[in-house]
């Protein structure tokens, strides 16, 4: 058998390098045959519902009387506003950016390809009739893609590094939702990376809903401590309607596009 059919040999611990070399390879491979060059990518949490299923849930529970099913979808309904948001907001993207004349940029919605505010990203820009892309990655007990991925632009990774470098690596805008430990992650990581100058460009940057960041986040206290610079929270914007994020966004990206234009 050739080395490169062997599957026993290739699900090795001695073949993992090479498993991380496909997890670069193949992406970077399609990407390039679909000419997809620049995304706005769009992070939040797994659990978030839309507003329709939410509201199901809570009369559900309601109508069973556990106390603690009810605080569960109460919480649910909070979080689903922002399941609409997000929908809202990818359809706006996208539609702008098939709107787009004389520009090579195609501004494409990216998500971590799941449920939540990763499916109201793709499903968003369904709506709109555009395309969209899932990096989805692979997790016990969690569905890894969602309905609305454009089907040539749905991945599947099993390393979370491989995935977070294809989410920067083509990313010329991010918004971030509430979320958990995963979402808060992923923002410090990118927001790490733009502070110390390993992305070499402008990433205009939108945390969504400030009643959510204001509860779970305080920057100004890490700036009190010294822990970063003053200039620090220069690195994002906090908005919280998907028109405030829209025209944050088009406007960050369009000066993006003239000056590349210009430099070309």
């Amino acid at each position: 058998m050739k080395a490169y059919k062997n599957l026993e040999f290739l699900n090795s611990r001695d073949a993992r390098t090479i498993r991380i070399l496909s997890e670069y390879i193949e992406p970077q491979s399609r990407f390039g045959h679909y000419n997809v060059k620049d995304t706005v990518v769009f992070f939040g949490s797994a659990r978030a519902i839309d507003s329709g299923e939410a509201q199901e849930a809570l009369k559900k529970a309601k109508a069973g009387g556990d106390e603690t099913a009810i605080k569960r979808a109460e919480s649910g309904v909070m979080l689903s506003r922002y399941y609409d948001e997000a929908r809202e907001l990818a359809r706006l993207m996208t539609e702008w950016s098939k709107s787009l004349k004389g520009s090579k940029r195609r501004f494409i919605v990216c998500s971590g390809g799941g449920p939540g505010i990763m499916e109201a990203a793709n499903r968003g820009a369904s709506d709109a009739s555009g395309v969209s892309i899932g990096l989805g990655i692979s997790l016990p007990n969690e569905p890894t893609a969602n309905e609305y991925i454009t089907r040539e632009l749905l991945f599947e990774f099993h390393y979370f590094f491989m995935r977070k470098f294809w989410f920067v690596y083509l990313a010329k805008g991010l918004v971030v939702f509430p979320g958990g430990f995963g979402t808060m992650d992923e923002l410090f990581e990118l927001l790490t990376l733009v502070q110390t100058g390993k992305i070499g460009r402008k990433m205009p940057t939108v945390l969504y809903g400030a009643e959510f960041w204001n509860d779970v986040m305080n920057i100004d206290a890490l700036v009190k401590w010294g822990t970063i610079s003053p200039d620090d929270p220069n690195l994002f914007t906090v908005a919280s309607t998907p028109q405030e994020a829209f025209e944050f966004l088009t406007r960050e990206l369009t000066a993006l596009d003239a000056e590349e234009s210009s430099e070309g």
